[in-house]
């Protein structure tokens, strides 16, 4: 089954303007998403899917620095864009990724990747998110082809074309649901790249640990925070957006 990593990507951001193209220890944060993706066992390829406006050609530009393919679709019909994505790289299945988790740990999307892989009966969605139990920022879906045809051709709140499964694990009725729970509820803790208060959290991870671990894991993240309980309080005030916001 050719599984394909599809990460999501823009310039644009009302809180953090350009922020997959900012400096995490002398890489890009988009740099840090692929390199980490790129450690994943289970994922046969990736492709980064943008948006065709202007703005995004820097994320066109960084890809082709980078070596990874690009997709460019829709600004706004993000499923469509996704859909795009998967039909140019010959995806049977997708596991979605975004940007602006520069955190985000192969081995826990390799373990969300092999449980949707081995559920029995078949499921088309499974994911770390539905509850959310582990640290926000660490977020991996995966989910098959048919899902995604089927979502592409179905959704029409601009919401669910905004945000690529909203529609899948909002109608269990039309989707099998596979939850993957952490065995410590860690839903408060913040890792995902929204703020200047993210970036200089994230940053600071990046600076105790790139240089002694550089292939450091979520585990590692969470001893750090354990040692330094400091770090975690840099952004722990900054509200997630409700998914409606876009």
């Amino acid at each position: 089954m050719r599984n394909v990593a599809i990460i999501q990507a823009r310039v644009g951001s009302t809180r953090l303007p350009g922020k997959v193209l900012l400096d995490l220890s002398g890489k890009t944060v988009l740099g840090r998403v692929v390199e980490r993706v790129g450690r994943m066992k289970n994922v046969k390829d990736m492709v980064v899917a943008t948006s065709i406006v202007e703005s995004d050609d820097a994320i066109e530009a960084e890809c082709r620095r980078l070596g990874v393919p690009c997709f460019r679709g829709s600004e706004d019909d993000v499923l469509e864009r996704f859909k795009g994505a998967a039909d140019t790289m010959g995806a049977e299945q997708c596991t979605r990724i975004t940007a602006d988790c520069p955190l985000i740990d192969p081995g826990v999307s390799d373990d969300i990747i092999t449980r949707f892989e081995a559920a029995n009966p078949p499921v088309d969605y499974a994911s770390n998110k539905i509850p959310q139990s582990f640290p926000r920022g660490l977020d991996t879906e995966v989910f098959s082809r048919y899902a995604l045809d089927l979502a592409a051709k179905w959704a029409k709140k601009p919401y669910h074309r905004t945000h690529v499964t909203a529609y899948m694990y909002e109608t269990p009725e039309i989707f099998t649901l596979l939850s993957v729970v952490s065995d410590v509820d860690r839903a408060s803790w913040r890792w995902t790249l929204d703020t200047p208060e993210d970036l200089a959290f994230i940053r600071a991870v990046y600076e105790r640990l790139v240089d002694s671990k550089p292939e450091f894991t979520w585990l590692d993240v969470v001893a750090l925070i354990e040692a330094e309980p400091k770090l975690a309080e840099i952004n722990a005030h900054v509200v997630q957006k409700e998914i409606a916001e876009g």
